[in-house]
């Protein structure tokens, strides 16, 4: 009797293989969490408090990779986006107008910030005036959704993966230079707080990472990459994949704004001045010397870059999603540089705008997130992929805890 040949067994190698081609839109929508409003809070973090916040990064970054995953998944099962499902079942128009009304402030609000970011990454390079540089800010962005909407979202995959590693190396050269203890991070990692201050920075810490946008964009860039996936061994595959592709993203984002963090810690601690990013900057350049200056100045600029593009495919699918208006991206990205022209050209202090952009984005927070969480449990909309009640039961604690520092955050910044 003749034995049929053995099936190959199923190596590592070839999984990583089948995951590999599926690996991207986390990247993409990762770059949220590097955006200039996550190094100005890390960098006064580190700078005024030392080592005492590194738990709060690590906390963000956990929670975040919950949050970016059932994004991801909604995209996946349903192929729509969140706003698209928002929209669909917010019968009432006037309703339905009201979120998208406060879903475009807080797109206008990350725009505003991740402009700045970039305008003061070249008046720093360069000199330049921040007008101008907010305008070279939008024309570059603009140039990258063009060639987006020329070549496919897998090219602008490779084009913001690309700006991350600038990022990465940007921020993190610093610490090469100047290494932190490792007693003194693993004390970090232990949950306390050192009066009202530190509770203010815990909380923007947090505000900064867990971004509306970044929730609305995740579930789009995976609905435009895989589409509506049928049930079986594909949409295992890609679960599986997103998975890994998600865990890499915040792995990448989590280990930058550590670095940001880590390096204010050692070099920046106690120093004056620290309290923009231009006195950062300098401060850099008089404690480490003005290489890891001008790196952090190119980690800042490639920052502001990749986020706002990111932000105007967010905010691009805000307003089909919710007012089935198909703006072509190109027109709606330069309605949303208004605001931040504006500001530039009032001459109004640029790192108080930043802070208040993150005040906004608080704001928003909870009308992103308390969907995401209903749409993911409910199998009538998710089918076989719906939340199981201990992802469920995380998922509710994570929000609540996010939602309550933004509302300290909140309380803070308008009674202090």
């Amino acid at each position: 009797m003749s034995t049929p040949p053995a099936t190959p067994p199923t190596t590592r190698r070839a999984r990583a293989l089948r995951v590999v081609p599926l690996l991207g839109p986390a990247l993409v929508a990762g770059v949220a969490y590097l955006d200039p409003g996550n190094v100005a809070s890390n960098m006064t973090a580190g700078a005024q408090f030392g080592y005492l916040l590194v738990w709060v990064v690590v906390v963000g970054n956990l929670i975040a990779w919950l949050v970016q995953y059932l994004s991801a998944k909604l995209g996946i099962a349903t192929g729509k986006s969140l706003t698209q499902i928002l929209g669909e079942r917010i019968r009432n128009k006037w309703l339905r107008r009201g979120f998208w009304v406060q879903a475009e402030i807080v797109a206008m609000a990350t725009d505003l910030a991740e402009v700045i970011g970039g305008a003061i990454a070249l008046n720093l390079l360069f000199g330049m005036p921040l007008l101008a540089g907010a305008l070279i800010m939008g024309l570059l962005s603009l140039l990258m959704l063009s060639l987006r909407d020329r070549s496919g979202s897998q090219v602008f995959e490779r084009m913001i993966i690309g700006l991350l590693l600038l990022i990465a190396v940007g921020f993190g050269m610093g610490l090469v230079v100047a290494p932190p203890d490792p007693s003194s991070v693993l004390g970090g990692l232990f949950p306390r707080f050192d009066g009202p201050e530190s509770v203010l920075l815990a909380a923007s810490i947090l505000g900064a990472t867990i971004m509306p946008h970044a929730i609305y964009a995740h579930s789009a860039l995976t609905r435009d990459r895989f589409g509506l996936v049928q049930a079986g061994v594909q949409r295992g595959t890609i679960l599986k994949a997103t998975r890994v592709d998600v865990t890499i993203a915040l792995v990448i984002a989590g280990s930058v704004n550590l670095a940001i963090l880590l390096t204010a810690a050692v070099s920046l601690q106690g120093v004056a001045g620290t309290d923009s990013l231009e006195g950062v900057y300098n401060a850099l350049g008089t404690q480490l010397g003005p290489v890891i200056a001008i790196l952090f100045a190119v980690g800042l600029l490639a920052s502001g870059l990749a986020s706002t593009s990111v932000g105007a495919y967010a905010g691009a699918d805000i307003m089909s999603g919710l007012t089935k208006l198909n703006v072509p991206l190109l027109w709606r990205r330069l309605i949303t540089l208004i605001p931040a022209f504006i500001i530039m050209g009032l001459g109004i202090d640029p790192t108080w705008a930043l802070i208040m952009s993150q005040v906004v984005l608080s704001f928003g927070i909870p009308f992103a997130l308390i969907p995401l969480l209903i749409f993911t449990k409910d199998k009538k909309i998710v089918g076989e992929d719906s939340n199981r009640k201990a992802t469920t039961v995380l998922a509710i604690t994570a929000a609540g805890f996010v939602i309550a520092l933004n509302l300290v955050l909140l309380w803070i910044t308008f009674t202090s």
